[in-house]
């Protein structure tokens, strides 16, 4: 028997000192009123009420239960007023992660444009690159790039990812254009240490993952920002994502090489850990966040 109702049915006697009354009161039978105080008494194991023909009387240990029950009857009220306010008004902590480049670059306007929007919202954004547990390092989502491997989690895409291989006019009037990914000079290889070989089936990823490729680059970093301004400065040439690259390339920097090789686009996602009773917080941010990029998304409006 749920205690809860059993509490308020006995609160509800007390208040009315009648079963009658209080029968009216909660809208259901004398008899259930009268069940839901008897299993209170037998779970506490006391007589909470002396009965009369006329009127029932708290007992001494039926005044120190009333306390109790109707402190625990309030608190359960607050908390229910509480969390149904938050799921009318979006307030809280936002906890996000995300990537460290794709942030600096493109999230900082869009998380003072949602603050704008939503001011009850606190954002604690976390950035780093690799990957983590959601719920373990207690955020509400990451947002992750690339094709996500199957997960218990939700990832609701956001944004497309073009992938491009490019070099400054330098290094192409130097060294020529390629013809093939295999024409591709190994130490000229500007590296991303975080490129992972199952992003795409790609036959220039599969070359770039090679041995001699992963070995053979005298430029490795963790950030493809620092890959792109060395690729801008003619000292080799760089896979990156074009939200990184499509400044340089728009303004004639970097160009593509080897576009018949460009693999097919990854995705931007939210991924978080469940898709039903979402906290208000978490779902206007899923909603503000939808095609606010726009599709292409704007960092792709460069020629080509």
């Amino acid at each position: 028997m749920d205690r809860i109702t059993t509490m308020n049915a006995f609160v509800t006697v007390a208040n009315e000192g009648s079963f009658t009354k209080a029968a009216e009161k909660l809208d259901i039978s004398n008899q259930l009123v009268s069940k839901y105080v008897s299993h209170l008494e037998e779970l506490l194991n006391t007589r909470l009420f002396n009965r009369t023909t006329r009127k029932v009387h708290l007992t001494e240990a039926g005044e120190q239960c009333f306390q109790h029950a109707q402190h625990i009857l309030e608190s359960m009220n607050d908390m229910e007023g509480y969390f149904g306010q938050l799921t009318q008004e979006a307030q809280g902590i936002l906890n996000i992660n995300a990537p460290v480049s794709f942030s600096t670059l493109h999230l900082a306007q869009l998380l003072a444009d949602f603050k704008l929007k939503y001011p009850a919202i606190t954002v604690n954004l976390q950035l780093n690159d690799r990957k983590i547990d959601v719920i373990e390092e207690g955020f509400d989502l990451a947002l992750r790039i690339g094709s996500l491997k199957n997960s218990s989690m939700i990832a609701k895409k956001l944004a497309s990812v073009r992938l491009v291989l490019c070099a400054s006019p330098d290094y192409i009037n130097k060294h020529g254009k390629p013809n093939s990914p295999e024409e591709l000079i190994p130490e000229h290889y500007l590296r991303y240490s975080h490129m992972e070989s199952h992003q795409n089936d790609s036959p220039l990823l599969n070359i770039l993952t090679q041995k001699k490729y992963r070995q053979g680059a005298n430029f490795v970093s963790n950030n493809g920002e620092v890959l792109t301004a060395a690729a801008v400065a003619g000292q080799g040439y760089v896979y990156q994502p074009t939200f990184i690259a499509g400044e340089a390339l728009k303004q004639g920097k970097l160009q593509i090489i080897l576009p018949e090789f460009e693999p097919n686009p990854v995705g931007l996602y939210a991924v978080y850990p469940h898709r039903k009773l979402l906290a208000s917080k978490l779902r206007v941010f899923l909603a503000f966040f939808d095609d606010y990029y726009g599709s292409p998304p704007y960092w792709d409006h460069f020629n080509t």
